[in-house]
């Protein structure tokens, strides 16, 4: 392997190290987040110094080890959709841990306390919704390293824009494709 071939990334490898989908890191591409060169063939290539920038602004550690838990802070407030999500994850066993909140006040509480790795986090709240508990985790230097993924029925293309401009990495609609959510995490 040449130096060049360590010195570059593809969209998947650095998905892999950032612990995100591949869409999402062509979404930051696509957003100038992430600077890419591309490739005579078409296809982005990522200089790893260019990943580690990205990164250490947002607070991630590239080099956690593959076998640290996932801790999900699921945040919303029919009780329902919580229970079954925190019910999904039991099926990875040990490797993930999940909380529940059912308001983005008591998730800013958990989210000191449970140190999620990911929060998956309603749109549609009373008192604090999802658009300000995103942007309180975001704004701060302590968790705005913290992946956010939003959850609505109302993915409509405003609400996404909010939302992604207060930190979430998208929104995915409501009823849930389990399949697609679990890829998003990176647990497919």
């Amino acid at each position: 392997m040449s130096k060049q071939d360590k010195e570059y990334l593809t969209p998947n490898e650095v998905a892999k190290l950032l612990k995100v989908s591949p869409v999402t890191v062509r979404y930051w591409a696509q957003k100038g987040l992430l600077d890419a060169e591309m490739t005579p063939g078409g296809h982005r290539r990522f200089n790893r110094n260019e990943v580690a920038r990205f990164a250490r602004e947002r607070g991630i550690n590239l080099f956690e080890d593959e076998n640290e838990q996932m801790r999900i802070l699921i945040v919303d407030d029919n009780h329902q959709v919580a229970t079954f999500l925190s019910e999904l994850f039991t099926m990875y066993g040990e490797r993930v841990a999940t909380e529940i909140s059912n308001n983005g006040f008591d998730a800013g509480q958990k989210v000191r306390s449970f140190r999620p790795n990911l929060v998956l986090m309603d749109v549609m709240m009373p008192d604090m919704n999802g658009f300000e508990a995103c942007e309180a985790i975001k704004s701060d230097p302590e968790t705005a390293g913290i992946r956010v993924i939003a959850m609505s029925g109302y993915c409509t293309p405003e609400n996404l824009e909010r939302i992604t401009h207060a930190g979430a990495e998208t929104c995915i609609r409501k009823p849930i494709d389990t399949n697609a959510l679990l890829q998003l995490i990176g647990l497919r």
